[in-house]
Protein backbone atom coordinates (compact mmCIF):
# COMPACT_ATOMS: atom_id res chain seq x y z
CA UNK A 1 0.00 0.00 0.00
CA UNK A 2 1.43 3.38 -0.99
CA UNK A 3 0.39 6.38 1.11
CA UNK A 4 -0.38 9.58 -0.73
CA UNK A 5 0.65 11.83 2.13
CA UNK A 6 2.47 11.56 5.43
CA UNK A 7 4.45 8.48 6.28
CA UNK A 8 3.48 4.84 6.52
CA UNK A 9 2.86 3.54 10.02
CA UNK A 10 2.51 -0.06 11.13
CA UNK A 11 -1.02 -1.41 10.92
CA UNK A 12 -3.09 -0.90 14.05
CA UNK A 13 -5.61 -3.49 15.08
CA UNK A 14 -8.97 -2.47 16.45
CA UNK A 15 -11.34 -5.22 17.47
CA UNK A 16 -14.94 -4.23 17.97
CA UNK A 17 -17.43 -7.01 18.47
CA UNK A 18 -19.76 -7.59 15.50
CA UNK A 19 -19.35 -4.21 13.86
CA UNK A 20 -15.70 -3.45 13.23
CA UNK A 21 -12.90 -5.67 12.04
CA UNK A 22 -9.17 -4.76 12.15
CA UNK A 23 -8.11 -1.44 10.75
CA UNK A 24 -5.75 -2.43 7.97
CA UNK A 25 -3.49 0.62 7.88
CA UNK A 26 -3.26 4.27 8.85
CA UNK A 27 -1.50 7.31 7.51
CA UNK A 28 -0.51 10.36 9.50
CA UNK A 29 -2.08 13.74 8.86
CA UNK A 30 -1.89 17.00 10.80
CA UNK A 31 -3.19 17.61 14.34
CA UNK A 32 -2.64 13.98 15.40
CA UNK A 33 -5.34 12.85 13.03
CA UNK A 34 -4.82 9.87 10.76
CA UNK A 35 -6.41 8.30 7.76
CA UNK A 36 -7.77 4.82 8.51
CA UNK A 37 -9.07 2.05 6.28
CA UNK A 38 -11.76 0.28 8.25
CA UNK A 39 -13.18 -3.16 7.58
CA UNK A 40 -16.86 -3.64 8.36
CA UNK A 41 -18.85 -6.82 8.79
CA UNK A 42 -21.79 -6.21 6.47
CA UNK A 43 -23.83 -8.91 8.22
CA UNK A 44 -24.01 -6.52 11.17
CA UNK A 45 -25.61 -3.71 9.14
CA UNK A 46 -28.98 -2.78 10.69
CA UNK A 47 -31.96 -3.17 8.39
CA UNK A 48 -32.75 0.53 8.79
CA UNK A 49 -30.00 1.37 6.31
CA UNK A 50 -30.66 0.85 2.62
CA UNK A 51 -26.97 0.91 1.64
CA UNK A 52 -23.66 0.17 3.32
CA UNK A 53 -22.56 3.72 2.52
CA UNK A 54 -25.44 5.13 4.59
CA UNK A 55 -24.41 2.84 7.44
CA UNK A 56 -20.79 4.00 7.30
CA UNK A 57 -21.71 7.69 7.19
CA UNK A 58 -24.16 7.25 10.07
CA UNK A 59 -21.46 5.50 12.09
CA UNK A 60 -19.09 8.42 11.61
CA UNK A 61 -21.75 11.03 12.34
CA UNK A 62 -22.47 9.35 15.69
CA UNK A 63 -18.94 10.12 16.93
CA UNK A 64 -18.48 13.18 19.12
CA UNK A 65 -15.66 15.64 18.45
CA UNK A 66 -14.45 17.53 21.55
CA UNK A 67 -12.12 19.63 19.38
CA UNK A 68 -15.00 20.54 17.03
CA UNK A 69 -13.23 18.81 14.13
CA UNK A 70 -15.55 16.03 12.95
CA UNK A 71 -14.37 12.81 11.31
CA UNK A 72 -14.00 13.05 7.55
CA UNK A 73 -15.38 10.27 5.36
CA UNK A 74 -13.19 9.63 2.33
CA UNK A 75 -14.42 6.55 0.46
CA UNK A 76 -16.92 3.73 0.81
CA UNK A 77 -15.68 0.46 -0.67
CA UNK A 78 -18.04 -2.03 -2.31
CA UNK A 79 -15.93 -4.47 -4.33
CA UNK A 80 -12.38 -4.64 -2.98
CA UNK A 81 -13.68 -4.95 0.60
CA UNK A 82 -16.61 -4.10 2.86
CA UNK A 83 -15.69 -0.91 4.62
CA UNK A 84 -14.63 2.68 4.28
CA UNK A 85 -11.76 5.08 4.84
CA UNK A 86 -11.89 8.14 7.06
CA UNK A 87 -9.74 10.73 8.80
CA UNK A 88 -10.07 10.19 12.54
CA UNK A 89 -8.62 11.55 15.75
CA UNK A 90 -7.58 9.34 18.64
CA UNK A 91 -10.83 10.33 20.37
CA UNK A 92 -12.83 9.08 17.38
CA UNK A 93 -10.81 5.87 17.40
CA UNK A 94 -11.51 5.30 21.08
CA UNK A 95 -15.22 5.73 20.44
CA UNK A 96 -15.13 3.21 17.61
CA UNK A 97 -13.70 0.67 20.02
CA UNK A 98 -16.87 0.91 22.09
CA UNK A 99 -19.25 1.09 19.14
CA UNK A 100 -21.08 -2.18 19.97
CA UNK A 101 -22.92 -0.15 22.61
CA UNK A 102 -24.20 2.20 19.90
CA UNK A 103 -26.73 -0.23 18.41
CA UNK A 104 -27.50 -1.79 21.81
CA UNK A 105 -30.94 -0.17 21.62
CA UNK A 106 -31.41 -1.94 18.28
CA UNK A 107 -32.94 1.23 16.84
CA UNK A 108 -36.07 0.75 18.92
CA UNK A 109 -36.69 -2.85 17.89
CA UNK A 110 -39.58 -4.35 19.90
CA UNK A 111 -40.33 -0.97 21.54
CA UNK A 112 -43.87 0.44 21.33
CA UNK A 113 -44.17 4.24 21.36
CA UNK A 114 -47.56 5.64 22.28
CA UNK A 115 -47.88 9.15 20.79
CA UNK A 116 -50.61 11.47 22.09
CA UNK A 117 -51.12 14.21 19.53
CA UNK A 118 -53.31 15.43 16.63
CA UNK A 119 -53.55 12.07 14.87
CA UNK A 120 -51.59 10.45 12.09
CA UNK A 121 -51.51 10.31 8.29
CA UNK A 122 -51.08 6.55 7.80
CA UNK A 123 -50.30 6.67 4.07
CA UNK A 124 -47.03 8.51 4.70
CA UNK A 125 -43.91 6.53 3.77
CA UNK A 126 -42.65 7.18 7.29
CA UNK A 127 -45.16 4.58 8.48
CA UNK A 128 -44.46 1.81 6.00
CA UNK A 129 -43.64 -1.55 7.59
CA UNK A 130 -41.13 -2.88 5.07
CA UNK A 131 -38.82 -5.51 6.59
CA UNK A 132 -40.39 -5.17 10.04
CA UNK A 133 -41.04 -8.32 12.09
CA UNK A 134 -44.51 -9.30 13.33
CA UNK A 135 -46.28 -7.14 15.91
CA UNK A 136 -45.26 -8.07 19.47
CA UNK A 137 -47.72 -10.54 20.98
CA UNK A 138 -47.96 -8.45 24.15
CA UNK A 139 -49.66 -5.64 22.22
CA UNK A 140 -53.34 -5.21 23.17
CA UNK A 141 -54.27 -2.10 21.20
CA UNK A 142 -56.51 -1.74 18.16
CA UNK A 143 -56.90 0.35 15.03
CA UNK A 144 -60.21 2.20 15.23
CA UNK A 145 -62.34 2.70 12.15
CA UNK A 146 -64.11 5.80 10.90
CA UNK A 147 -64.72 7.86 7.82
CA UNK A 148 -61.58 7.63 5.66
CA UNK A 149 -59.88 5.45 8.28
CA UNK A 150 -60.08 1.69 8.68
CA UNK A 151 -58.05 -1.19 10.09
CA UNK A 152 -56.17 -1.67 6.82
CA UNK A 153 -54.22 1.51 7.53
CA UNK A 154 -52.50 -0.16 10.47
CA UNK A 155 -49.57 -2.46 9.84
CA UNK A 156 -46.42 -3.73 11.55
CA UNK A 157 -45.18 -0.13 11.99
CA UNK A 158 -48.41 1.70 12.86
CA UNK A 159 -49.88 -0.92 15.18
CA UNK A 160 -52.63 1.13 16.79
CA UNK A 161 -54.73 4.25 16.28
CA UNK A 162 -57.46 5.64 18.52
CA UNK A 163 -59.20 8.97 19.04
CA UNK A 164 -60.56 10.64 22.20
CA UNK A 165 -62.92 13.57 21.69
CA UNK A 166 -65.74 13.23 24.22
CA UNK A 167 -64.38 15.91 26.54
CA UNK A 168 -64.13 18.44 23.74
CA UNK A 169 -67.61 17.66 22.49
CA UNK A 170 -69.17 18.04 25.94
CA UNK A 171 -68.11 21.70 26.14
CA UNK A 172 -69.84 22.42 22.86
CA UNK A 173 -66.85 22.26 20.52
CA UNK A 174 -68.08 20.16 17.64
CA UNK A 175 -65.49 18.67 15.35
CA UNK A 176 -66.06 20.02 11.86
CA UNK A 177 -65.90 17.51 9.05
CA UNK A 178 -64.18 20.15 6.92
CA UNK A 179 -61.64 21.33 9.51
CA UNK A 180 -60.71 18.01 11.12
CA UNK A 181 -61.60 14.34 11.40
CA UNK A 182 -63.42 12.71 14.32
CA UNK A 183 -61.22 9.68 13.93
CA UNK A 184 -57.45 9.05 14.17
CA UNK A 185 -56.52 10.70 10.87
CA UNK A 186 -54.33 13.79 11.24
CA UNK A 187 -55.62 17.13 9.96
CA UNK A 188 -53.04 19.61 11.25
CA UNK A 189 -49.86 17.65 10.54
CA UNK A 190 -48.37 17.95 14.02
CA UNK A 191 -49.04 14.37 15.10
CA UNK A 192 -47.66 12.90 11.88
CA UNK A 193 -44.52 14.99 12.28
CA UNK A 194 -43.84 14.12 15.92
CA UNK A 195 -44.57 10.41 15.55
CA UNK A 196 -42.36 10.04 12.48
CA UNK A 197 -39.59 11.98 14.23
CA UNK A 198 -39.75 9.52 17.10
CA UNK A 199 -40.11 6.25 15.24
CA UNK A 200 -40.56 6.84 11.52
CA UNK A 201 -39.26 4.36 8.95
CA UNK A 202 -36.42 5.53 6.66
CA UNK A 203 -37.67 7.54 3.68
CA UNK A 204 -35.13 8.03 0.93
CA UNK A 205 -34.87 11.11 -1.29
CA UNK A 206 -36.59 13.35 1.24
CA UNK A 207 -36.10 17.12 1.09
CA UNK A 208 -37.79 20.44 1.73
CA UNK A 209 -37.94 22.04 -1.72
CA UNK A 210 -34.37 20.94 -2.37
CA UNK A 211 -33.04 21.69 1.11
CA UNK A 212 -31.66 18.90 3.34
CA UNK A 213 -31.73 16.20 0.70
CA UNK A 214 -31.24 12.71 2.08
CA UNK A 215 -32.96 9.98 4.04
CA UNK A 216 -35.47 11.05 6.71
CA UNK A 217 -35.40 8.57 9.58
CA UNK A 218 -36.98 8.52 13.01
CA UNK A 219 -34.84 8.34 16.13
CA UNK A 220 -35.96 4.73 16.64
CA UNK A 221 -36.84 3.49 13.12
CA UNK A 222 -37.56 -0.09 14.22
CA UNK A 223 -39.99 0.96 16.95
CA UNK A 224 -43.76 0.52 16.63
CA UNK A 225 -46.07 3.50 16.77
CA UNK A 226 -49.50 3.74 18.35
CA UNK A 227 -51.36 7.02 17.84
CA UNK A 228 -53.81 8.39 20.41
CA UNK A 229 -55.51 11.42 18.90
CA UNK A 230 -56.46 13.78 21.72
CA UNK A 231 -56.06 17.20 20.07
CA UNK A 232 -58.48 18.50 17.45
CA UNK A 233 -58.69 21.71 15.48
CA UNK A 234 -60.41 24.14 17.84
CA UNK A 235 -59.99 27.49 19.55
CA UNK A 236 -59.03 26.05 22.92
CA UNK A 237 -56.85 23.03 23.55
CA UNK A 238 -57.20 23.08 27.33
CA UNK A 239 -60.65 21.53 26.95
CA UNK A 240 -58.78 18.40 25.81
CA UNK A 241 -57.50 17.69 29.34
CA UNK A 242 -59.99 14.89 29.98
CA UNK A 243 -59.41 13.44 26.52
CA UNK A 244 -55.64 13.44 27.06
CA UNK A 245 -55.94 11.67 30.40
CA UNK A 246 -58.23 9.10 28.78
CA UNK A 247 -55.67 8.58 26.03
CA UNK A 248 -52.90 8.01 28.56
CA UNK A 249 -55.11 5.59 30.45
CA UNK A 250 -55.76 3.61 27.27
CA UNK A 251 -52.09 3.64 26.28
CA UNK A 252 -51.19 2.01 29.61
CA UNK A 253 -53.82 -0.67 29.06
CA UNK A 254 -52.72 -1.28 25.46
CA UNK A 255 -49.15 -1.99 26.56
CA UNK A 256 -46.96 0.86 25.31
CA UNK A 257 -43.36 1.09 26.49
CA UNK A 258 -42.97 4.84 25.94
CA UNK A 259 -45.44 7.73 25.99
CA UNK A 260 -44.56 10.78 23.94
CA UNK A 261 -46.56 13.99 24.37
CA UNK A 262 -45.57 17.09 22.42
CA UNK A 263 -48.32 19.07 24.11
CA UNK A 264 -49.08 20.64 27.45
CA UNK A 265 -51.69 22.44 29.53
CA UNK A 266 -51.61 25.55 31.70
CA UNK A 267 -49.55 24.84 34.78
CA UNK A 268 -51.55 23.73 37.79
CA UNK A 269 -50.54 21.81 40.94
CA UNK A 270 -49.26 18.38 39.92
CA UNK A 271 -52.22 16.60 41.49
CA UNK A 272 -54.53 18.59 39.18
CA UNK A 273 -52.46 18.36 35.99
CA UNK A 274 -53.76 15.57 33.70
CA UNK A 275 -50.36 14.83 32.15
CA UNK A 276 -48.60 14.74 35.54
CA UNK A 277 -51.30 12.43 36.91
CA UNK A 278 -51.21 10.07 33.93
CA UNK A 279 -47.42 10.04 33.79
CA UNK A 280 -47.13 9.15 37.47
CA UNK A 281 -49.38 6.14 36.94
CA UNK A 282 -47.46 5.15 33.82
CA UNK A 283 -44.16 5.40 35.66
CA UNK A 284 -45.38 2.91 38.25
CA UNK A 285 -46.09 0.52 35.34
CA UNK A 286 -42.55 0.91 34.04
CA UNK A 287 -43.54 3.19 31.15
CA UNK A 288 -41.15 6.00 30.22
CA UNK A 289 -42.97 9.31 29.66
CA UNK A 290 -41.46 12.19 27.73
CA UNK A 291 -43.06 15.60 27.17
CA UNK A 292 -42.13 18.80 25.38
CA UNK A 293 -41.26 21.88 27.41
CA UNK A 294 -43.30 24.11 25.11
CA UNK A 295 -42.73 26.87 22.56
CA UNK A 296 -43.00 29.99 24.73
CA UNK A 297 -39.29 30.88 25.01
CA UNK A 298 -36.89 32.50 25.37
CA UNK A 299 -37.91 33.91 28.76
CA UNK A 300 -37.53 31.92 31.95
CA UNK A 301 -40.36 30.25 33.86
CA UNK A 302 -42.24 29.58 30.60
CA UNK A 303 -42.00 25.80 30.45
CA UNK A 304 -44.78 23.26 30.82
CA UNK A 305 -44.68 19.65 32.03
CA UNK A 306 -42.31 20.27 34.94
CA UNK A 307 -43.25 17.35 37.18
CA UNK A 308 -40.05 15.70 38.45
CA UNK A 309 -41.12 12.25 37.22
CA UNK A 310 -41.49 13.50 33.63
CA UNK A 311 -38.61 13.71 31.17
CA UNK A 312 -39.05 17.22 29.80
CA UNK A 313 -37.52 17.98 26.42
CA UNK A 314 -36.28 21.31 25.07
CA UNK A 315 -36.00 22.03 21.33
CA UNK A 316 -32.50 22.39 19.92
CA UNK A 317 -30.78 23.02 16.63
CA UNK A 318 -28.58 20.65 14.65
CA UNK A 319 -25.39 21.42 12.74
CA UNK A 320 -27.27 22.11 9.53
CA UNK A 321 -28.43 25.41 8.08
CA UNK A 322 -30.37 26.40 4.98
CA UNK A 323 -29.05 29.31 3.02
CA UNK A 324 -28.20 31.24 -0.12
CA UNK A 325 -24.96 32.54 -1.59
CA UNK A 326 -24.82 36.27 -2.35
CA UNK A 327 -22.32 37.57 -4.92
CA UNK A 328 -21.88 41.26 -5.61
CA UNK A 329 -20.74 42.39 -9.03
CA UNK A 330 -18.34 40.02 -10.73
CA UNK A 331 -17.39 38.27 -7.50
CA UNK A 332 -15.83 41.12 -5.54
CA UNK A 333 -17.73 40.07 -2.42
CA UNK A 334 -19.27 36.65 -1.76
CA UNK A 335 -21.13 35.90 1.47
CA UNK A 336 -23.52 33.20 2.61
CA UNK A 337 -26.77 34.05 4.32
CA UNK A 338 -29.83 32.32 5.70
CA UNK A 339 -32.81 31.54 3.47
CA UNK A 340 -35.56 28.96 3.18
CA UNK A 341 -36.99 30.28 -0.06
CA UNK A 342 -38.80 27.22 -1.48
CA UNK A 343 -37.22 27.19 -4.92
CA UNK A 344 -33.84 26.20 -6.31
CA UNK A 345 -33.40 29.62 -7.87
CA UNK A 346 -30.39 31.44 -9.32
CA UNK A 347 -30.74 35.18 -9.80
CA UNK A 348 -27.99 36.63 -11.98
CA UNK A 349 -26.60 40.19 -12.05
CA UNK A 350 -29.74 42.03 -10.96
CA UNK A 351 -29.44 45.77 -10.11
CA UNK A 352 -29.32 46.54 -6.38
CA UNK A 353 -31.55 49.13 -4.70
CA UNK A 354 -30.46 50.79 -1.45
CA UNK A 355 -32.45 53.77 -0.23
CA UNK A 356 -29.38 55.78 0.77
CA UNK A 357 -30.19 59.06 2.52
CA UNK A 358 -33.64 58.05 3.75
CA UNK A 359 -33.31 55.94 6.87
CA UNK A 360 -36.77 54.44 6.54
CA UNK A 361 -35.93 53.27 3.02
CA UNK A 362 -32.44 52.17 4.05
CA UNK A 363 -33.95 49.69 6.52
CA UNK A 364 -36.91 48.88 4.22
CA UNK A 365 -39.41 50.01 6.83
CA UNK A 366 -43.07 49.19 6.28
CA UNK A 367 -44.72 51.23 3.51
CA UNK A 368 -41.54 53.25 2.97
CA UNK A 369 -40.58 51.92 -0.47
CA UNK A 370 -42.01 53.07 -3.78
CA UNK A 371 -42.79 50.06 -6.00
CA UNK A 372 -41.73 52.08 -9.06
CA UNK A 373 -38.25 52.61 -7.58
CA UNK A 374 -37.65 48.96 -6.70
CA UNK A 375 -39.26 47.19 -9.68
CA UNK A 376 -36.87 44.71 -11.25
CA UNK A 377 -34.27 45.29 -8.52
CA UNK A 378 -32.91 43.42 -5.52
CA UNK A 379 -33.21 45.33 -2.25
CA UNK A 380 -30.50 45.73 0.34
CA UNK A 381 -32.04 46.47 3.73
CA UNK A 382 -29.73 47.76 6.46
CA UNK A 383 -30.09 46.72 10.11
CA UNK A 384 -31.70 48.99 12.65
CA UNK A 385 -32.40 47.64 16.11
CA UNK A 386 -35.21 50.11 16.60
CA UNK A 387 -37.10 49.31 13.39
CA UNK A 388 -36.27 45.72 12.51
CA UNK A 389 -38.86 44.44 10.04
CA UNK A 390 -38.70 41.01 11.61
CA UNK A 391 -39.39 42.34 15.10
CA UNK A 392 -42.33 44.28 13.66
CA UNK A 393 -43.63 41.08 12.08
CA UNK A 394 -43.49 39.33 15.44
CA UNK A 395 -45.16 42.18 17.29
CA UNK A 396 -47.84 42.91 14.69
CA UNK A 397 -48.46 39.41 13.35
CA UNK A 398 -47.49 40.48 9.86
CA UNK A 399 -47.01 37.93 7.13
CA UNK A 400 -43.45 38.33 5.90
CA UNK A 401 -41.42 41.48 5.24
CA UNK A 402 -42.50 44.30 2.94
CA UNK A 403 -40.34 44.43 -0.22
CA UNK A 404 -42.82 46.46 -2.30
CA UNK A 405 -42.74 44.20 -5.35
CA UNK A 406 -38.97 44.05 -5.77
CA UNK A 407 -37.31 40.99 -7.30
CA UNK A 408 -36.01 40.00 -3.87
CA UNK A 409 -34.19 41.36 -0.85
CA UNK A 410 -31.10 41.02 1.32
CA UNK A 411 -31.65 41.87 4.98
CA UNK A 412 -28.84 42.60 7.41
CA UNK A 413 -29.95 40.92 10.64
CA UNK A 414 -28.35 38.83 13.39
CA UNK A 415 -31.50 36.95 14.44
CA UNK A 416 -32.19 35.04 11.23
CA UNK A 417 -31.65 31.57 12.60
CA UNK A 418 -35.12 31.09 14.03
CA UNK A 419 -37.29 32.92 11.52
CA UNK A 420 -40.37 31.11 10.25
CA UNK A 421 -40.26 29.50 6.80
CA UNK A 422 -43.30 31.49 5.72
CA UNK A 423 -41.28 34.72 6.03
CA UNK A 424 -39.37 33.57 2.95
CA UNK A 425 -42.34 33.76 0.60
CA UNK A 426 -40.18 35.79 -1.81
CA UNK A 427 -36.48 35.45 -2.73
CA UNK A 428 -35.18 36.79 0.58
CA UNK A 429 -31.74 36.30 2.14
CA UNK A 430 -30.68 37.33 5.61
CA UNK A 431 -26.99 37.98 6.21
CA UNK A 432 -25.21 38.78 9.46
CA UNK A 433 -24.73 42.44 10.30
CA UNK A 434 -20.99 41.95 9.82
CA UNK A 435 -21.49 40.71 6.26
CA UNK A 436 -24.23 43.25 5.79
CA UNK A 437 -21.78 46.09 6.42
CA UNK A 438 -19.47 44.65 3.76
CA UNK A 439 -22.32 44.58 1.26
CA UNK A 440 -23.47 48.07 2.19
CA UNK A 441 -20.01 49.60 1.75
CA UNK A 442 -19.65 47.94 -1.65
CA UNK A 443 -23.06 49.14 -2.83
CA UNK A 444 -22.44 52.70 -1.64
CA UNK A 445 -19.10 52.87 -3.44
CA UNK A 446 -20.01 51.12 -6.68
CA UNK A 447 -21.84 52.64 -9.60
CA UNK A 448 -24.63 50.41 -10.94
CA UNK A 449 -23.97 47.66 -8.41
CA UNK A 450 -25.47 44.27 -9.23
CA UNK A 451 -26.08 41.13 -7.21
CA UNK A 452 -26.35 37.41 -7.97
CA UNK A 453 -28.01 35.03 -5.53
CA UNK A 454 -28.02 31.22 -5.51
CA UNK A 455 -30.80 29.79 -3.36
CA UNK A 456 -31.28 26.22 -2.20
CA UNK A 457 -28.03 25.66 -0.29
CA UNK A 458 -27.76 23.17 2.57
CA UNK A 459 -24.81 23.89 4.85
CA UNK A 460 -23.48 21.13 7.12
CA UNK A 461 -21.21 21.38 10.13
CA UNK A 462 -22.48 24.79 11.23
CA UNK A 463 -21.42 25.94 14.70
CA UNK A 464 -22.36 26.27 17.46
CA UNK A 465 -24.64 23.24 17.54
CA UNK A 466 -26.68 22.05 19.22
CA UNK A 467 -28.12 25.28 20.53
CA UNK A 468 -31.37 25.91 22.37
CA UNK A 469 -33.96 27.13 19.87
CA UNK A 470 -35.17 30.67 20.44
CA UNK A 471 -38.78 29.57 20.87
CA UNK A 472 -38.07 26.65 23.22
CA UNK A 473 -39.58 27.25 26.65
CA UNK A 474 -37.14 27.78 29.51
CA UNK A 475 -37.16 26.62 33.08
CA UNK A 476 -37.38 26.47 35.93
CA UNK A 477 -40.89 25.16 36.35
CA UNK A 478 -43.11 27.41 38.44
CA UNK A 479 -44.51 24.46 40.40
CA UNK A 480 -41.16 22.81 41.00
CA UNK A 481 -38.43 25.46 40.72
CA UNK A 482 -35.99 23.37 42.74
CA UNK A 483 -35.87 20.75 39.94
CA UNK A 484 -33.51 21.49 37.06
CA UNK A 485 -35.70 21.53 33.95
CA UNK A 486 -35.92 20.89 31.02
CA UNK A 487 -34.05 17.63 31.40
CA UNK A 488 -32.48 17.26 27.98
CA UNK A 489 -32.23 19.00 24.62
CA UNK A 490 -33.34 17.16 21.47
CA UNK A 491 -33.30 18.10 17.78
CA UNK A 492 -36.41 20.20 17.34
CA UNK A 493 -35.81 22.77 14.64
CA UNK A 494 -35.81 22.28 10.85
CA UNK A 495 -36.38 18.56 11.22
CA UNK A 496 -37.69 16.78 8.11
CA UNK A 497 -40.49 14.39 8.98
CA UNK A 498 -43.96 13.32 7.85
CA UNK A 499 -46.68 15.87 7.15
CA UNK A 500 -50.21 15.80 5.84
CA UNK A 501 -50.93 16.51 2.16
CA UNK A 502 -52.35 19.87 1.06
CA UNK A 503 -51.66 21.51 4.39
CA UNK A 504 -49.07 24.06 3.33
CA UNK A 505 -46.71 25.54 5.88
CA UNK A 506 -45.11 28.15 3.64
CA UNK A 507 -46.51 30.06 0.64
CA UNK A 508 -45.20 29.07 -2.78
CA UNK A 509 -45.21 31.32 -5.81
CA UNK A 510 -45.97 29.41 -8.98
CA UNK A 511 -44.11 31.77 -11.31
CA UNK A 512 -41.68 30.52 -13.96
CA UNK A 513 -38.67 32.35 -15.38
CA UNK A 514 -37.28 31.70 -18.87
CA UNK A 515 -33.96 33.03 -20.19
CA UNK A 516 -33.14 33.60 -23.86
CA UNK A 517 -30.30 31.90 -25.72
CA UNK A 518 -29.79 32.93 -29.38
CA UNK A 519 -28.11 30.85 -32.05
CA UNK A 520 -28.24 33.37 -34.87
CA UNK A 521 -27.94 32.45 -38.55
CA UNK A 522 -24.64 33.18 -40.24
CA UNK A 523 -24.23 36.81 -41.09
CA UNK A 524 -26.94 37.91 -38.69
CA UNK A 525 -26.79 39.67 -35.34
CA UNK A 526 -29.80 39.22 -33.09
CA UNK A 527 -30.72 41.01 -29.87
CA UNK A 528 -33.60 40.02 -27.56
CA UNK A 529 -35.09 42.40 -24.99
CA UNK A 530 -35.73 41.49 -22.24
CA UNK A 531 -33.44 38.48 -21.97
CA UNK A 532 -35.62 36.95 -19.24
CA UNK A 533 -39.39 36.46 -19.12
CA UNK A 534 -41.43 35.81 -15.98
CA UNK A 535 -44.80 34.03 -16.12
CA UNK A 536 -46.92 34.51 -13.02
CA UNK A 537 -49.03 31.42 -13.53
CA UNK A 538 -50.94 29.24 -15.94
CA UNK A 539 -52.07 31.00 -19.16
CA UNK A 540 -50.15 34.16 -18.28
CA UNK A 541 -48.41 36.08 -21.07
CA UNK A 542 -45.11 37.92 -21.48
CA UNK A 543 -43.77 40.00 -24.36
CA UNK A 544 -40.32 40.40 -25.90
CA UNK A 545 -38.75 42.13 -28.90
CA UNK A 546 -36.08 40.74 -31.19
CA UNK A 547 -33.99 43.06 -33.36
CA UNK A 548 -31.90 41.61 -36.17
CA UNK A 549 -29.08 43.06 -38.25
CA UNK A 550 -27.88 41.33 -41.43
CA UNK A 551 -24.64 42.02 -43.30
CA UNK A 552 -25.32 40.96 -46.89
CA UNK A 553 -21.71 41.59 -47.83
CA UNK A 554 -20.34 39.16 -45.23
CA UNK A 555 -18.52 36.16 -46.60
CA UNK A 556 -20.37 34.03 -44.06
CA UNK A 557 -23.67 34.62 -45.79
CA UNK A 558 -23.66 31.40 -47.79
CA UNK A 559 -26.48 28.96 -48.26
CA UNK A 560 -26.55 25.91 -46.00
CA UNK A 561 -26.76 22.69 -48.10
CA UNK A 562 -29.09 23.21 -51.05
CA UNK A 563 -31.26 25.73 -49.24
CA UNK A 564 -30.89 29.35 -50.35
CA UNK A 565 -30.79 30.83 -46.86
CA UNK A 566 -29.50 30.37 -43.33
CA UNK A 567 -31.26 29.52 -40.10
CA UNK A 568 -30.74 29.50 -36.34
CA UNK A 569 -32.84 29.36 -33.19
CA UNK A 570 -34.14 31.51 -30.37
CA UNK A 571 -34.45 29.22 -27.34
CA UNK A 572 -36.09 30.06 -24.02
CA UNK A 573 -34.76 27.87 -21.19
CA UNK A 574 -36.72 27.54 -17.96
CA UNK A 575 -34.58 28.61 -15.00
CA UNK A 576 -34.17 25.64 -12.64
CA UNK A 577 -36.59 23.66 -14.78
CA UNK A 578 -36.60 21.28 -17.74
CA UNK A 579 -38.79 23.11 -20.24
CA UNK A 580 -37.42 24.67 -23.41
CA UNK A 581 -39.35 26.75 -25.96
CA UNK A 582 -37.51 26.98 -29.28
CA UNK A 583 -38.38 29.13 -32.31
CA UNK A 584 -36.55 29.10 -35.66
CA UNK A 585 -34.84 32.22 -36.94
CA UNK A 586 -34.49 32.12 -40.74
CA UNK A 587 -32.72 34.36 -43.21
CA UNK A 588 -33.65 33.58 -46.80
CA UNK A 589 -31.88 34.83 -49.89
CA UNK A 590 -34.33 36.55 -52.21
CA UNK A 591 -33.68 37.13 -55.90
CA UNK A 592 -35.31 40.00 -57.80
CA UNK A 593 -37.79 39.08 -60.44
CA UNK A 594 -36.52 39.27 -63.99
Amino acid sequence: MIPTMGHFTPPKLLFALCLLFPIAASFSTSNDRKTYIIHMDKTGMPSTFSTQHDWYVSTLSSLSSPDDIPPIHLYSYKHVMDGFSAVLSQTHLDQLESLPAWPAGKFGDDVIIGVLDTGIWPESESFNDKNMPPVPQRWRGICETGTEFNTSYCNKKLIGARKFSQGMKQVGLNISSTDDYDFPRDYMGHGSHTSSTAGGSPVQHADYFGYAKGTATGMAPLARIAMYKVIFYSDGYDVAATDTLAGMDQAIEDGVDIMSLSLGFFETPFHENPIAIGAFAALKKGIFVTCSAGNSGPRGYTMLNGAPWLTTIGAGTIDRQFGAEVTLGNGSIIVTGTSIYPENLFISRVPVYFGLGNRSKEVCDWNSLDPKDVAGKFLFCDYDDESSQFRQMSENDRYGPDIAGATGAIFSEDDAEFLHPDYFYMPIVIVSTKDGNLLKNYIMNTTNATVSVKFGLTLLGTKPAPKVAYFSSRGPDRRSPWTLKPDILDPGYHILAAWVPKRGFAPIHNSSVYRAVISAPQGMKALVQPTALTFSGKNSKAEFNMTVEIDLEAASVTPQSDYFGNYGFLSWYEVNGRHVVRSPVVSAIAFPET
